[in-house]
């Protein structure tokens, strides 16, 4: 629920605790019965399990970092830029499943953490900013770096605070923890005046006993399903039990909640065909036979086909967004809907629904699978099996050997399905940014452990997968990670290489460069007759970059190199980048055009790529 306080330039600042009276009516003086707001702000996080956190100081948070300075458990990272501090909590939060925490100072600070923010909400991450703000005092004035960080952010939080009182902290951070990770989960903004951080209170001491901050969001209590959802479970039952062409759609909620075994079991127990989105697709094993692959735009012509003549489909923790729906008319035309979602407001949000599930899966899913059965026909799986569930032609359950283009030039496509099959003999995390080469290594992923692909689905933000993969990397050091971006992506945060060399993160790197934005350029010649304007996009040698940072790096430009520079890059004990220079006018398909429904798409090239 949002806040919805009103805002005037000289009015009091929006925020939940706006009446409170200043700090200045505070009881509580200098002594040794006494500790600054700061230092509170730090017992509060410890309290929390905050172990590391991602930032950028500035004047109106300085007091908050002086106090982080002696905390022994406190870890901060220093970013180069506030953005990139909201992706690598965001990147931290989606491979450990903990609440992820970036700071910022006012003004240019907080306001820059505004696209993470929304990136986090799009893809129910769990997030705390904590910003500075200007003091008490001067606010409404149009102070030096004052901005109304509260009121920006609604729009792309779950609740915006501001602290008034120093004696309020405590309670403030902790609600905003558990309402990041409960429910549907997502970002939270807390601004903190200076005059707050600097004011003194009775000293604060953590409860030894409380240990709620420490549980994520795929373990942290949930309240049991409602009379209400499980009579409606029981009506899915039925309903599916009685489908003949069944299909389970399963998203990002059932990575939230652990569910994966569960989905799994559900499967397994009814022979169900599954289709993961981009989201999910760590959530389901690509090899399993129920697997259809993943819908949408670049999807799979299996998963798409079988959406468009299924007569039941089971929606788990999805939203059913626009990239996997298409236009909503032609989505899923003799299927009957089942959603099942924590979050009411998307229950029927986009498509048409037979029955909505409201509640926590790991509340909802047990009792239903517990009434499901066998319904699977031989005829409906032997229709599935004609269309292909991998991204190029063939129709095999086997998965093609990646092949050189013509000439012995490396391609995207090539590359990309290398690099898979190298991260998953090892079992590594990857780190995703937007565009071509994103759908193509969603495409060429194959098992996947839980929580190990990260990318930003439904904002779409280029310049994630660098910093997401710092926060991820810094949150789970046991795994190997690599960072995937297309040349324009990895533009817009270079200077977080310096991130990565400062804080000594073992991160491979890689460049799919095409001297174009990407995506960008495929849609220029697709639908606007090869008019590419403002796609084509210098760069700088991203090999004397690297260097400069003292990152060891590499080109590749032939397939018979791309091998080897892979297990180099594998082989060194610190990070590396990688350079897959590619050509600018591959495309990526199967891809469904805009305006058409899913069994429209366009499965193969134009006989020009290789």
């Amino acid at each position: 629920m949002k806040a919805m306080n009103a805002s005037g330039r000289s009015a009091p600042p929006r925020g939940s605790d706006a009446a409170a009276p200043p700090p200045s009516e505070v009881a509580g003086a200098s002594g040794p019965e006494s500790m600054m707001g700061a230092e509170v702000m730090c017992r509060v996080l410890e309290q929390l399990g905050v172990e590391v956190f991602f930032g950028h100081p500035g004047g109106a948070i300085l007091p908050f970092y002086d106090a982080i300075h002696e905390s022994p458990l406190l870890r901060h990272v220093l970013v180069r830029h506030e953005q990139w501090a909201a992706h690598a909590a965001d990147g931290f939060a989606r491979a450990t499943g903990r609440v992820g925490v970036c700071l910022a100072t006012s003004g240019p600070g907080a306001t820059n953490l505004v696209t993470g923010l929304a990136t986090a909400l799009m893809d129910s991450v769990p997030v705390v900013a904590i910003t500075g703000q200007v003091p008490q005092e001067v606010l409404g004035t149009e102070a030096f770096q004052e901005t109304d960080i509260v009121g920006i952010t609604m729009p792309v939080t779950k609740r915006s605070f501001m602290v008034r009182r120093a004696e309020d902290l405590p309670r403030i951070l902790m609600e905003a923890f558990e309402l990041a990770r409960s429910g549907r989960p997502g970002p939270v903004l807390v601004d903190v005046p200076k005059d707050v951080q600097t004011a003194r209170v009775p000293v604060w001491s953590p409860d030894p006993a409380n240990e709620s901050g420490l549980a994520t969001s795929r373990s942290a209590p949930f309240p049991p399903a409602s009379p209400a959802a499980l009579d409606a479970v029981k009506q899915a039952a039925r309903v599916l039990n009685a489908a003949k062409k069944p299909l389970i759609m399963a998203g990002r909620g059932v990575s939230v909640t652990g569910m994966e075994e569960a989905l799994l079991a559900l499967a397994e127990a009814g022979d169900f065909p599954v289709v993961t989105t981009l989201l999910a697709i760590d959530t389901f094993p690509r090899s399993h036979r129920l697997s259809l692959g993943w819908p949408g735009m670049h999807g799979t012509s299996r998963a798409n086909r079988a959406i468009q003549e299924a007569d039941v489909i089971v929606g788990l923790g999805l939203r059913f967004d626009d990239r996997v729906t298409g236009p909503s008319a032609t989505f899923a035309p003799q299927a009957r809907i089942l959603h099942f979602d924590v979050d009411p407001a998307v229950v029927g949000r986009t498509v048409k629904v037979h029955l909505g599930v409201i509640g926590d899966l790991r509340a909802t899913l047990p009792p239903f699978l517990e009434r499901v059965e066998a319904t699977a026909s031989s005829e409906w799986w032997e229709r599935l099996r004609g269309w292909s569930r991998i991204a190029t032609s063939e129709r095999g359950e086997g998965f093609p050997e990646p092949q050189a283009g013509p000439g012995g030039v490396l391609t995207g496509r090539a590359a990309t399905r290398m690099l898979a099959r190298h991260i998953g003999r090892t079992g590594a995390m990857v780190a995703t940014d937007v565009g071509q080469h994103q759908m193509w290594m969603a495409q060429e992923l194959g098992d996947l452990a839980p929580c190990t692909h990260l990318t930003s689905g439904g904002l779409g933000t280029m310049g994630f997968s660098l910093p997401a993969a710092i926060g991820a990397a810094m949150g789970r050091p046991d795994r190997p990670i690599w960072a995937v971006a297309g040349d324009g992506g990895f533009q817009m945060c270079l200077p977080e290489l310096a991130t990565v060399v400062q804080e000594g993160i073992p991160l491979k790197m890689v460049v799919v460069n095409n001297g174009h934005l990407g995506m960008v350029r495929q849609w220029q010649e697709l639908f606007f007759q090869r008019r590419y304007s403002s796609s084509p996009i210098s760069g700088p040698d991203l090999v004397k970059l690297g260097q400069a940072y003292g990152i060891p790096s590499r080109t590749v430009s032939r397939w018979d190199e791309l091998e080897e520079s892979i297990a180099w890059a594998e082989g060194q004990a610190g990070p590396t980048l990688l350079e897959f220079q590619v050509p600018h006018e591959e495309n990526v398909y199967p891809m469904v055009p805009p305006g058409a429904a899913l069994h429209q798409m366009v499965e193969t090239a134009p006989s020009r790529e290789g």
